[in-house]
């Protein structure tokens, strides 16, 4: 087991550093200057060139690219020139909101998809299956952001159960803050728990009719305890890839609801940085999140040897 957590961190690592030179030379390669676009058509040389010195512009591209590898791993993410605060301090902020909107709605769809899912596999053929697949269609071909707007009409505008948009904070309490991130939480939910469900159905369909769930049954085991007891565990390994690929979206991929519900998160902040031109902040950001992402591909891996132990003898 230990081998093969050396193995998947050195895969990590290794991965980071071609995300942040992907990162770098693509914030490189984009035309115009940054600080003449900060700074308007009719700023003076002067002050642009001071600009470019205060960004650290005017570097080559090795030193500029060390310092700013090694700020971040000192955890200096640079200075944000719109909002003039430290970025550490900009992603703490919004952080408070985009990762418990990402937790909660991964939640919804794990809790929603898993059930569903083995319930299709039990009826496989019958109405209800069919149903349930017409459903889960339905689910990944609306936009979330065109389901998003519809929750804010039914249950913000007619009922007025939840606000229209916006964020209280936590200093508010633990139950005002997830009232308002609710309705954002299911739009988001509701389609990765239709991928999830049919994900479900289609590996505990591959699971169940393996040999060993065929001896459980001749053993006298009905489907729902050979399913619960062998089936269930081995199923669950693709489903994990597709949760942790869901975290990543729901974490990274959340601009157009946050744009809709104006959240405060991560997802707007990228947004307003790069219409901005504000390099540091879109830099760091996107470093973060793709740190973000491979973290969870990471953890996947290792639940994926925790899950099936075959797995830990692999090379």
């Amino acid at each position: 087991m230990l081998r093969y957590v050396l193995t998947r961190a050195l895969s990590l690592g290794l991965s980071l550093v071609v995300a942040s030179l992907v990162i770098f030379a693509m914030i490189e390669v984009i035309p115009g200057d940054p600080a003449s676009f900060m700074l308007g058509l009719n700023a003076q040389p002067e002050t642009v060139a001071a600009l470019r010195e205060d960004l650290g512009l005017n570097g080559s591209l090795p030193v500029r690219y060390l310092g700013w590898v090694g700020g971040m791993v000192t955890g200096d993410f640079g200075t944000s020139y719109t909002y003039r605060v430290p970025v550490t301090d900009l992603v703490l902020e919004r952080l408070q909101v985009s990762l418990p909107l990402a937790l909660y709605a991964l939640i919804l769809s794990t809790v929603i998809a898993i059930p569903v899912g083995m319930i299709a596999a039990a009826r496989r053929g019958r109405p209800s299956d069919f149903a349930i697949m017409g459903v889960t269609q339905l689910g990944i071909a609306i936009p979330n952001f065109w389901f998003a707007m519809l929750l804010v009409v039914v249950f913000a505008i007619q009922l007025r159960w939840f606000s229209a948009g916006g964020f209280v904070g936590w200093d508010d309490g633990v139950a005002p803050g997830l009232k308002a991130l609710t309705l954002p939480a299911i739009a988001l939910a509701l389609p990765q728990a239709s991928i999830l469900a049919r994900v479900m159905r289609s590996s505990l369909l591959d699971v169940l009719h393996q040999d060993y769930i065929r001896t459980a049954r001749a053993k006298g085991l009905s489907v729902a305890q050979a399913t619960r007891r062998h089936a269930l565990r081995n199923a669950l390994i693709p489903v994990l890839t597709i949760i942790g690929l869901q975290f990543s979206f729901l974490l990274a991929g959340a601009i157009i609801i946050e744009n809709v519900f104006f959240l405060p998160g991560l997802g707007r902040l990228i947004f307003q940085a790069i219409t901005q031109r504000d390099l540091v902040v879109v830099e760091s950001v996107v470093m973060l999140l793709v740190f973000a992402v491979i973290l969870v591909t990471f953890l996947v891996d290792v639940t994926y040897a925790l899950v099936d132990p075959r797995l830990r003898r692999r090379p």
